[in-house]
């Protein structure tokens, strides 16, 4: 899979971190080939696919998702493996969602999705304070959901469209609110062992996906829920990026290879590496 996977998507030049110009924007062809190539590699690196999965595609409405599930088909036109896509939205009752979007544009493409409902919106309401954040219980409810329908689906593998940018701000909130230092995994098996969580844009950037999704025109649902709240940490971590990026383009880049090379010996974990012994922890 990998070398068939590398031809069809050859080379990784170094990608573009500074806002593009209108022209760049509008090369719709450019960007939809660089997504092409960052989602062949994290899959091929990851060993996120294999024959026969049955990937539980997360459907949310929002650019990140629809442009996963397109990136996903493209890869089961060209993998030289067998997989099989099922897309899944979770409809949690916001006020004003536009419940026919997502069914009419799957209808028209042809994909096999399952809707699920589960008002989740009225339990984050009661249980959170008015003023505080909703994002924790919101996710940990929806990750439930997940999690069950994919045993329900017999899914094998749950695809999230979450980003290297995603990725960085994670980083960025766990070491400074956090007390971590870690970000989101590429691939992840749930602590039960049933569910294995994949995350096929890890090396995506926010800009081509937001340019894709404008070439692409999909319709975009927004959040009411988590996405309209003032004051997110995690907006403060991407604004952050944003100006390191507009003060020196090459600080992304740095920081993304960074996440792929860890030295536990100059860190101060014990648990990874046995400074008594001088070696790293098997």
């Amino acid at each position: 899979m990998q070398a068939d996977l590398q031809a069809d998507l050859p080379g990784v030049p170094q990608p573009v971190f500074v806002p593009p110009p209108a022209p760049w924007r509008r090369n719709g062809s450019a960007v939809l080939k660089r997504l092409k190539r960052d989602i062949g590699r994290a899959v091929v690196d990851f060993n996120m696919i294999a024959d026969g999965d049955l990937l539980m595609v997360c459907l949310s409405g929002g650019k990140d998702s629809y442009t996963l599930l397109d990136l996903l088909q493209h890869l089961q036109r060209v993998a030289p493996i067998r997989f099989e896509l099922i897309a899944v939205n979770l409809d949690q009752k916001q006020p004003g969602f536009p419940e026919h979007v997502l069914p009419a544009w799957l209808d028209r493409r042809s994909v096999n999705y399952r809707i699920v409902q589960e008002d989740t919106y009225a339990i984050v309401k009661q249980k959170v304070p008015e003023g505080r954040t909703t994002c924790g219980l919101c996710s940990r409810l929806r990750r439930g959901i997940l999690y069950r329908t994919a045993s329900e689906l017999g899914a094998n593998k749950i695809a999230l469209g979450h980003h290297a940018d995603d990725m960085l701000e994670t980083l960025l909130l766990n070491l400074f609110h956090g007390g971590t230092l870690k970000s989101m995994p590429a691939k992840l098996t749930s602590d039960d062992g049933e569910h294995v969580v994949i995350r096929p844009l890890a090396y995506c950037r926010e800009h081509d996906i937001a340019a894709h999704a404008t070439a692409a025109a999909y319709p975009i649902i927004p959040c009411n829920l988590c996405g309209s709240q003032p004051n997110l940490k995690r907006q403060a971590m991407k604004a952050m990026l944003s100006e390191w990026e507009r003060e020196d383009p090459s600080r992304i880049a740095s920081m993304l290879t960074a996440l792929g090379q860890v030295a536990p010996s100059h860190l101060l974990d014990r648990t990874l590496y046995d400074f008594d012994a001088n070696t790293r922890r098997s």
